[in-house]
């Protein structure tokens, strides 16, 4: 909708309506451009444009991962099905159309990518995703600085914090397979972190995350999220980062994981687990320095890409992937 016509670093178009154009994909990326419930810096529908684009690179439909040694987006079949048309004045329609091209893509049988967005595109993204598939067997992995379960925001129960809230009460995710990975600052207040208790959420917070390590948390979160589900949503608010990382979003919260920690999170998940669905949200170009976030958020995309393209490689059969492998070792 914003800026100039183009796909994700080059690959081919799709037609979300057209069934046909993106048969047999295995991820069909989309563009959710609505910041319609932002309650401080809007932005974010500028946040597609800005992660499709943030690249040094060429163009060309190719990048291979020097870590995982596979080039997602030639090893997969990914397609760029453009932006659903949002307006940020109507969000009860806006998130209806969301939900309608998630819903298409993943019945498809492809994983759906969304671009957001503010994280009010959360609730159409996994919302979407889920109804796909076996009813409450679909779980969440939620990167973020703030819980976004807050119940009615200035009169109205759409906003991007809350609707981790409205996915539980619609029952699409299941609160006791909700997780939530880098919480912190002064927001939500007691009301809100009680009704999160009564859900039965984990919900990591950076004070036990440094204090357990990021990894024990991960490992714990991912044996949660696959106790009686057979695939989870994976949520990216890049805000989860610190703002020396990731400045330009519209609530940045000091204190959160560095760049690194989330790149390798993210690898982690989606090598590990099955991704049906994934979002990265709330990258607000016009509070970017240098584009630091943009590029950021175009790196969680391809990492994530390139680990499922790792995953299926290694599931085909044939030497599975080491981390600890030198760069150069065989070549």
């Amino acid at each position: 909708m914003f800026g100039p016509d183009i796909t994700f670093l080059g690959v081919e178009r799709c037609d979300v309506l057209d069934p046909a154009t993106y048969a047999g994909a295995d991820v069909v990326i989309i563009g959710a451009p609505f910041d319609g419930g932002t309650s401080n810096r809007p932005g974010a529908r500028f946040g597609p444009m800005a992660l499709r684009q943030a690249c040094y690179l060429p163009h060309d439909g190719s990048r291979p991962s020097l870590a995982l040694r596979v080039d997602a987006l030639q090893d997969l079949r990914v397609l760029d099905a453009g932006d659903v048309e949002t307006y940020s004045g109507d969000v009860e329609t806006s998130l209806a159309d969301i939900e309608d091209a998630v819903h298409r893509i993943a019945a498809s049988g492809a994983i759906p990518l969304i671009l957001g967005g503010d994280h009010t595109v959360a609730l159409p993204d996994a919302r979407g995703t889920a109804r796909a598939h076996e009813p409450g067997r679909t779980s969440m992995i939620h990167f973020d600085a703030h819980a976004d379960t807050g119940n009615i925001e200035f009169g109205h129960l759409y906003g991007h914090g809350q609707p981790m809230r409205r996915l539980i009460e619609s029952g699409a995710i299941r609160g006791d397979r909700f997780l939530q990975i880098g919480l912190r600052g002064y927001w939500p207040g007691p009301e809100t972190l009680e009704w999160m208790a009564e859900q039965n959420m984990r919900s990591y917070e950076m004070t036990e995350i440094v204090t357990r390590g990021l990894d024990e948390c991960l490992t714990e979160a991912f044996t949660i999220a696959l106790d009686e589900c057979d695939q989870i949503f994976l949520s990216v608010d890049i805000d989860v980062c610190d703002p020396g990382h990731a400045p330009g979003t519209g609530t940045p919260e000091p204190g959160g994981l560095s760049a690194r920690q989330l790149l390798d999170s993210v690898r982690r998940i989606c090598y590990e687990l099955p991704v049906a669905g994934m979002e990265v949200v709330e990258v607000a170009p016009p509070y970017d320095h240098s584009d630091i976030t943009a590029y950021l958020g175009n790196r969680v995309i391809l990492e994530a890409l390139s680990a499922i393209a790792r995953r299926r490689k290694d599931d085909a059969g044939g030497p599975r992937w080491d981390p600890r492998q030198p760069l150069l070792d065989g070549r």
